[in-house]
């Protein structure tokens, strides 16, 4: 858990407004599950890391881009991680209104092999 705080920390410390992100993902706790919640938020400060930008600021190129080498780095995080990225990231963009973006993202069941492949 200590490690998981220290991301989403890391993330605040790098882009400030990620705390608001924080806020407004914590305040829908009552529609996700406490520990899905916490996986998305993670998630979301792992790619606010990555880019140094808030996902609204960043371009579907961009997030394809991010997507497709995660699921080839072997280093990379479980099958189950990438999902919570991607379900993390749409349930994001939905809450701001971001609902074009939202369903640009890969659909897991149908999408996750042609990125790999």
């Amino acid at each position: 858990m200590l490690f998981c705080l220290s991301i989403v920390l890391s993330a605040n410390a790098m882009v400030p407004e990620f705390a608001l992100v924080v806020a407004k993902l914590s305040n829908q706790v009552d529609l996700r599950g406490q520990s899905t919640l916490n996986n998305y938020i993670r998630r979301i400060a792992l790619f606010v890391l990555h880019f140094n930008r808030l996902p609204e600021q960043i371009s579907e190129d961009e997030i394809n881009e991010y997507l497709v080498t995660l699921t080839r780095d072997p280093k990379s995080p479980s099958r189950s991680s990438f999902k919570h990225m991607v379900y993390g990231l749409r349930y994001y963009y939905r809450l701001l209104g971001m609902n074009k973006k939202a369903i640009a993202l890969p659909s897991l069941k149908r999408e996750i092999k042609t990125i790999i492949d």
